[in-house]
């Protein structure tokens, strides 16, 4: 095998591929997947396609990769019963969030954090390419577009140069193709000062983390993170600091850890109705798994 890895959207992209010779060219299908979905869907480029709809008003033509991108959202906001919600970006940017998080203000000045619900899904439309985004939401597809990139990355690579092939981004892991003889080794682990397991996936799963800790930034003394909760617009209670989950998909197992982080105390409840191998590592440090976690 053969690993190399990038900064990119404020991560770190790895590709690991089992066949060598097959790294540059991976490399190359990898970061053109990249480009083309931060062109279409970033929130933090006034060129992109996203916030070019937004500044329409009323349905406008978008191009399929977007409207694959915000169905994706729209589909784990159905899946997560509205927890994990696309329309928190307005929120986002009035806490602070409203650019790259390597270049945010780490300690800007103070604000009035007010509860106030988000839009919501439902409030945005789409019917095959055309999209309808009221007037004063932002959409933030950033925690589905990133895993959706993984995913797709991956299955690209495979598919294209017959190898098998890992893709992470940041908290984000896909697979596709044969893995190697001993599995795919995945280290899980949020902060250095976090506990930490490894473990052994087979060809094509994914495995997905989100946390309370990464993406965090200070407002008037206070330090936000960028998980929000729909329900309040305010960043989600550290209950936990961690959550990951293994799933078929890399779309389906960030949703799930979104989802727990935002549910809090509920988490549990739902991810052992979803049964998936799950982990998730709580404020003081303690660990709880489910669902077979090895």
């Amino acid at each position: 095998m053969i690993a190399e890895e990038w900064s990119v959207w404020s991560t770190t992209a790895r590709v690991v591929v089992t066949d060598a010779k097959r790294m540059p060219a991976a490399r190359a299908l990898v970061e053109m997947m990249l480009g083309e979905i931060d062109q279409a869907a970033s929130r933090f480029r006034p060129d992109s396609e996203l916030m070019a709809a937004g500044r329409s008003s009323g349905p406008v033509q978008v191009s399929p990769l977007l409207a694959t991108l915000v169905e994706v959202a729209l589909r784990a906001a159905q899946e997560s019963d509205g927890a994990v919600d696309p329309t928190v970006g307005g929120a986002l940017c009035t806490l602070g969030y409203d650019r790259d998080i390597s270049i945010v203000d780490v300690d800007g000045l103070e604000i009035a954090l007010a509860v106030k619900e988000a839009p919501g899904w439902r409030s945005v439309k789409l019917t095959g390419t055309t999209l309808t985004i009221p007037d004063g939401v932002v959409l933030d597809l950033g925690a589905t577009a990133k895993a959706f990139a993984a995913d797709c990355s991956a299955r690209l690579v495979a598919d294209a140069l017959d190898t098998g092939v890992l893709v992470s981004l940041g908290g984000d892991i896909a697979t596709a193709g044969p893995a190697p003889a001993q599995g795919w080794q995945v280290l899980v682990q949020d902060k250095e000062d976090d506990p930490s397991c490894v473990v052994r996936m087979p060809a094509g799963k994914a495995i997905a983390t989100s946390s309370t800790r990464s993406r965090q930034w200070l407002r008037g003394g206070l330090m936000l993170h960028h998980i929000l909760d729909p329900r309040t617009s305010l960043p989600a209670p550290r209950t936990w600091r961690s959550a990951t989950v293994v799933a078929d998909h890399c779309t389906d197992a960030n949703t799930l850890t979104t989802a727990a982080l935002v549910l809090g105390g509920d988490a549990l409840d739902m991810l052992r109705e979803h049964d998936v191998p799950a982990r998730l590592v709580a404020a003081d440090g303690t660990v709880r798994t489910l669902g077979g976690w090895p």
